[in-house]
């Protein structure tokens, strides 16, 4: 990897992790798709997962009753944890090209839910099912894509949690996932230890920016800057898309 690819990684997680301090989701989406654009995507995958560990973490810890959640979780973490073992065994075996392909897509998936005032309600009771499976097909696609928090996301709004709930378990999910993806892709090849060591720099480089979105996201109109986001991410994953095919 050349010293201009690593230089535009760096500035790629920068402000994908600055973006996220300021807006509180989408740092997978955002750099993977971001830096799918100048390296593949089976690179980009590996790259991020050490810094969305970290950050994700981070808030995890600072919402505490973690043990409540994870209890409550533990069917949908089992059956995300299988779900990004096959997503990650799907990176492997698909070409580039497709992979690409399938992260435009759920870019735009991912933009267009945000856009919109779609508000799926489900019954308590649905959550023994609804958890499991929901966890399943976000494990996959994370594998895959690199970016399981959509399935997650509107499970958890359609299950009515409240907002310290709905962030806690968010977290913790993706903590867990990311700790098992890391494993997968380390399994199957995926992480050299390079990239690792490049993923730990990384993983500076994206505190540096998580810290200053924390800063100025009092200062900011957010449902404006929200909108902007959504658009420019909208952007590229239009742009992935054509470029796949």
């Amino acid at each position: 990897m050349s010293v201009d690819t690593v230089l535009s990684a760096a500035a790629v997680v920068l402000v994908a992790a600055f973006l996220k301090g300021i807006v509180g989701f989408g740092f997978p989406t955002t750099s993977t798709t971001l830096l799918a654009l100048f390296v593949d995507v089976k690179t980009a995958v590996a790259l991020v997962i050490v810094p969305n560990i970290v950050m994700d973490g981070y808030q995890m810890i600072r919402r505490g009753e973690l043990l409540a959640t994870a209890r409550r979780l533990a069917f949908l973490l089992v059956a995300g944890a299988t779900g990004i073992v096959l997503g990650t065994k799907l990176l492997v075996m698909l070409p580039a090209w497709t992979a690409t392909l399938v992260l435009g897509l759920f870019t735009l998936a991912f933009v267009a839910l945000n856009a919109t005032s779609f508000s799926p309600r489900l019954a308590p009771a649905s959550e023994r099912w609804a958890g499991p499976l929901a966890g399943l097909v976000s494990g996959i696609v994370g594998g895959l894509t690199n970016t399981p928090g959509t399935v997650l996301v509107i499970l958890f709004y359609a299950l009515g949690f409240t907002k310290h709930e709905f962030l806690r378990s968010i977290a913790l999910s993706f903590v867990v996932l990311k700790v098992v993806q890391l494993a997968a892709v380390s399994h199957f090849g995926l992480m050299s230890f390079r990239l690792f060591g490049l993923s730990l720099a990384l993983t500076a480089v994206a505190l540096l920016g998580f810290y200053a979105g924390l800063q100025v996201q009092d200062r900011l109109d957010q449902r404006r800057f929200n909108r902007a986001v959504l658009v420019f991410l909208g952007a590229t994953g239009l742009w992935l898309v054509y470029r796949s095919l």
